[in-house]
């Protein structure tokens, strides 16, 4: 039988052992993405490229690997706006704050904010809505920074299963928290949030780990059982892996979500809101699918 003294004894260089063991290695992450207009037509991700109204970019800094997704709102469409022109210059904007290495890894909530008021004091007049989800890969820590206003989100997949996810935020059924830049004079009509309100959460990742972030269009049209059947498809962190599995995922969702006899989440969504729905939601999509690997230069 051991005494307590050994026993502390054997505590103590356990947890020593366990310290000296934590992994020093710079994470990073392995990003693709693709994406369809409600115009049918398919892009690959370049610079300021939208799909449809939605808008994404990936940006790489040293100390941190960001990516984001935008969903402009196509209302503003009826007054003669571009909807995608919001969505599309929020997300340029938030990836050269990233390149110039203006932002703290830690904090999301930040880019998204700067990048708000920097589009408020535009001397070119930008309106328009949108949601968005930043998310934030600290290198060194191994911890993911996310930040998520409104439908678009993420999930994190590990081992098969979803770890996390985000938080959907609706004001009410199908008008999901936005980022707004009215008319002058028409500011109190126009629904607009405050970055500030943005869902902001901090975890740990490990190597392998999958992250999947999309706007509403993805998680409109598929359950979480299909994506996870999609995403067995990755079988390593090479690039060419990871393309072909977000477009496996994003053409599947495209599919679905222009079959009338489907009863897809956002059917199912509207019936609990005593709506008599059923069939996929045609919408733009864009997928953004990472998995964290070992950093290289």
């Amino acid at each position: 039988m051991l005494s307590v003294l050994s026993y502390g004894r054997l505590v103590a260089r356990a947890v020593i052992g366990g310290l000296s063991q934590t992994d020093s290695r710079d994470y990073s992450l392995v990003t693709a993405s693709c994406g369809f207009g409600k115009d049918f037509r398919k892009g690959i991700l370049k610079k300021g490229m939208c799909y449809g109204d939605d808008a994404c970019f990936i940006a790489r800094h040293r100390s941190a690997d960001v990516l984001g997704v935008a969903d402009g709102v196509g209302g503003w469409r009826d007054y003669g706006v571009d909807p995608s022109q919001f969505s599309g210059t929020l997300m340029k904007t938030c990836e050269r704050l990233v390149k110039e290495g203006r932002f703290i890894p830690s904090n999301p909530v930040g880019v998204l904010t700067t990048s708000y008021y920097e589009l408020l004091q535009n001397k070119v007049p930008l309106l328009g809505s949108s949601t968005a989800c930043i998310v934030v890969l600290d290198r060194q820590s191994h911890r993911l920074h996310t930040a998520n206003l409104g439908d678009s989100g993420f999930l994190v997949v590990r081992g098969g299963e979803v770890v996390h996810r985000s938080d959907e935020q609706q004001h009410y059924f199908n008008t999901p928290f936005q980022l707004s830049i009215a008319p002058p004079g028409a500011e109190g009509a126009v629904l607009s949030d405050s970055p500030d309100a943005a869902d902001s959460s901090s975890f740990d990742v490990q190597l392998g780990d999958i992250i999947l972030t999309a706007t509403d269009g993805l998680f409109d049209n598929m359950p979480d059982y299909m994506i996870l059947q999609e995403l067995k498809k990755l079988k390593n962190a090479n690039y060419e892996s990871v393309q072909q599995t977000a477009r496996s995922i994003a053409e599947q969702a495209h599919v679905l979500a222009y079959d009338p006899n489907y009863m897809s989440p956002f059917a199912q969504f509207a019936c609990d809101n005593g709506l008599n729905v059923r069939g996929g939601k045609p919408d733009d999509i864009t997928v953004l699918l990472s998995i964290v690997a070992e950093y290289t230069d």
